[in-house]
């Protein structure tokens, strides 16, 4: 009994792991701010039941690619502990465990909040479990079938106060996908050997550093007009508007500055945590100026 007892919380800990909880919450801020932002009113039921939903439903995703990438997540540092590779957890367990997760909670979406908010969280799901996760293996350009569920959740958010799909929505997936691939890219050089190891392919691997960096200014050069949309279509304001001049400036003045100086490892970090810097002012600075709902 005692042995059993002591089990359970080690058990609950791992399946909780599965679902990658940092970057659940991660989504779950910017599915979110897709709600705060959009024009009209959702009930806090029916938005806590839609935000609930939507973490099980990236939590489905995130255990599914865990079963899936068992095998290869030996190879790398941040993922050779996880439940599935460390021997902790019998694979069956982490697939009937995804598959729970979303069977109860796309239902949970289209009753919280509408249908196409659960067909958009379909759309993610599927795309990152049977698109994204077996190319890792095969080409970089998994990087950008990544960016699309990736860049869902603030849609989702969106359109499940609107239930359409407009140009305000659009702007927030936008502004998502293009921040994403500098973020991926920086991830991909200071991990270059991890993912070689596990067998893995990236922007690195496939077309070296030097291409990288310069991938990197160009998505920041394409990210910061997309980041000027919210003010344009009068989801935002002035004062976000000014936000996200400076920190588009500040984010491609650290791209270039180690596309310039051919850096390496520790610019890479540098720039994979200002990445996050970015995304937490961008999303600040729109929740603090909304241009209030109609």
């Amino acid at each position: 009994m005692n042995a059993r007892a002591e089990s359970l919380p080690t058990v609950a800990s791992d399946l909780i792991s599965l679902t990658k909880p940092r970057l659940s919450t991660l989504v779950l801020v910017t599915a979110a701010g897709g709600m705060w932002l959009a024009p009209g009113h959702m009930g806090a039921v029916n938005a806590l039941v839609t935000l609930l939903a939507t973490a099980g439903t990236v939590g489905s995703a995130n255990a599914l690619n865990c079963y899936w990438e068992r095998h290869s997540d030996q190879f790398m540092d941040r993922t050779r502990n996880r439940p599935l590779p460390s021997g902790r957890m019998e694979p069956a367990v982490a697939l009937w465990f995804g598959i729970s997760l979303a069977a109860v909670s796309l239902p949970a979406l289209a009753l919280g909040a509408n249908v196409l908010t659960a067909a958009l969280g379909l759309l993610a799901l599927l795309s990152y479990v049977l698109a994204y996760t077996p190319l890792k293996a095969r080409t970089s350009a998994a990087m950008l079938v990544g960016g699309v569920p990736g860049a869902l959740p603030p849609l989702m958010g969106w359109t499940a106060v609107t239930n359409t799909l407009d140009a305000g929505g659009f702007a927030l997936f936008a502004i998502m996908f293009l921040w994403q691939m500098p973020h991926f890219i920086a991830i991909a050089l200071f991990r270059k050997e991890e993912y070689r190891a596990a067998g893995l392919t990236s922007v690195p691997l496939e077309w070296g550093d030097e291409s990288s960096r310069a991938q990197v200014v160009l998505y920041l050069v394409a990210l910061i007009p997309m980041s000027l949309l919210p003010f344009q279509l009068h989801i935002a304001g002035a004062w976000y508007l000014a936000a996200a001049v400076v920190l588009g400036l500040g984010f491609l003045g650290i791209g270039a500055w180690g596309f310039f100086r051919r850096l390496g490892n520790t610019w890479a970090r540098q720039t994979f945590f200002f990445s996050l810097i970015y995304l937490t002012g961008l999303f600040a600075a729109l929740a603090l100026d909304r241009v209030p709902r109609e």
